[in-house]
């Protein structure tokens, strides 16, 4: 069954933990994004821990494969469950953070390729330098370059996760940010679906924000988004 995971996009540990504190027992795995984790360092991920849930550290890493090797072991010390690496690093950095990973061995963080933004599109993608492909193109080439060199899965919008499941087969992970809710405000997202979309596709995480933390009882959006997921199954 799918997971939902809900984007700790605040600033602080202390919004943090009161917005996990808030959303109760609905939500059980939380992201912490590069502005979250620059404000408060290490120290927030040991708070999301210490309450109990799972943690996506999405910092996205992209550079030399020993430093995205020592970077994935410094996370697995943290006993994060899911890391974001960019696929377009290449095939040895990639390697090195699966290898980084496999070191823990059962607690081992997974390791995701980030395909191509969710922010982006064909337009973007011609700006720096990728052109001849569309985004579902792009997001295909890393996908198979991610998992072909370790990986557990992929980071995707929900608007490619149907082929990639197709392409990558059952067992790799589809994480999918630009989930929306039928009526709610897309934001920067450009290629977005609805949660029930999502899961019948084959998605395996979905990776809600705005929706659940902007919401008037965050507890309530989170249970009707989980709702919406498993009604698709």
């Amino acid at each position: 069954m799918a997971e939902l995971i809900t984007a700790l996009d605040v600033q602080t540990r202390a919004e943090a933990v009161e917005k996990i504190k808030t959303i109760g027992e609905s939500v059980g795995f939380y992201k912490i994004g590069l502005e979250l984790f620059i404000a408060e360092g290490p120290d927030v991920v040991k708070a999301v821990k210490d309450l109990g849930k799972k943690v996506f550290l999405d910092l996205k890493l992209h550079d030399i494969p020993r430093t995205v090797e020592r970077a994935v072991r410094s996370a697995g010390k943290l006993g994060v469950d899911l890391a974001t690496i960019h696929a377009c690093g290449g095939a040895a950095m990639i390697r090195a953070a699966a290898d980084a990973a496999a070191e823990f061995g059962e607690r081992a963080p997974k390791i995701l390729g980030v395909t191509v933004l969710t922010s982006l599109d064909e337009n973007d993608l011609r700006d720096i330098g990728i052109s001849g492909r569309t985004a579902a193109e792009q997001v295909q080439a890393m996908g198979r370059l991610a998992l072909a060199n370790g990986a557990a899965g992929i980071v995707c919008s929900p608007r490619e996760v149907k082929i990639m499941r197709n392409i990558l087969g059952v067992d790799a992970l589809l994480v999918t940010p630009g989930v929306r809710p039928a009526g709610a405000d897309v934001g920067d997202q450009k290629r977005v679906a609805t949660p029930a979309d999502a899961v019948r596709d084959g998605s395996t995480h979905l990776v809600v924000g705005r929706p659940i933390l902007a919401a008037s009882d965050p507890a309530a959006a989170a249970v009707a988004i989980r709702a919406e997921m498993d009604g698709a199954v």
